[in-house]
């Protein structure tokens, strides 16, 4: 069978939330990439919270700073590349977000670096080089690929809110990194089907025939289903292992 084109197909599950109604809006909000914003954020918190006690100032700074830096700032200079979520903001609004996300990001690592550790700059300039190199393909795009990906968006905020808590770094911190790093890679090898369905796709064809000689249509949507049905769950399996470690440091019952 064939599907034919649809200009309607948005190009993430997560752009038309139905509780914002003006276009502007929601083009910020898909900039954010709410659902994979929070997955790497519960990464910060799992990293700040694996072992006791905890500083909450330092937590929400160090949570404030990945918001800033890659919720906003990486997120909104990857739009500036080709608007792969296809928003109306103007390039320079784009602009300032991106770099003044990331300038935040490193203002807030400099005052945590004047209260923790003078070391906290060496993750401090990790992070920028993360941030700015795989959205904007520096270096000749070598560090935007799968290893990068895991290393920045799932490892890095866990070892640098640990080490934002302690003032150094241990095996469970390097453990913990290595499990937001393949929590990283998983949402990564999910997303990149989903995408290319979604924003390069103009129709499919196909058909599933079972053992009972049923024929099962294979359209956009079923293939997408699974993906973004799974891509949902990680991010919310992250949230969640994030917010027991949070309860537990902080004695909520």
């Amino acid at each position: 069978m064939n599907e034919a084109a649809s200009p309607a197909v948005e190009p993430a599950f997560y752009t038309q939330p139905a509780f914002l109604t003006r276009p502007r809006l929601r083009d910020w909000w898909a900039i954010l990439h709410p659902p994979y914003t929070l997955c790497h954020l519960s990464f910060v918190v799992i990293g700040a919270c694996l072992i006791g006690p905890v500083n909450s100032f330092h937590l929400w700074m160090t949570v404030l700073a990945f918001f800033l830096a890659v919720g906003l700032g990486s997120h909104a200079l990857d739009e500036l590349q080709g608007r792969p979520l296809r928003t109306t903001i103007p390039a320079w609004q784009l602009g300032v977000a991106g770099f003044g996300g990331v300038g935040a990001a490193v203002g807030i690592g400099v005052v945590g670096a004047i209260q923790t550790s003078a070391y906290l700059g060496i993750f401090i300039v990790v992070g920028i080089v993360f941030a700015l190199s795989y959205n904007l393909e520096l270096f000749h795009a070598r560090l935007h690929t799968g290893f990068s990906f895991a290393l920045s968006w799932g490892a890095f905020p866990v070892v640098t809110a640990y080490f934002a808590q302690h003032a150094n770094l241990n095996l469970a911190a390097f453990v913990a990194a290595a499990f937001g790093g393949l929590v990283a890679t998983t949402q990564r090898q999910l997303s990149i089907p989903a995408r290319n369905l979604r924003r390069r796709v103009a129709r499919v064809e196909g058909v599933e025939i079972l053992h009972d000689g049923t024929r099962v249509p294979i359209t956009r949507e079923s293939l997408l289903a699974p993906l973004e049905s799974a891509l949902k769950l990680l991010c919310w399996a992250s949230v969640v292992l994030a917010g027991a470690l949070a309860f537990s440091r902080y004695n909520v019952l």
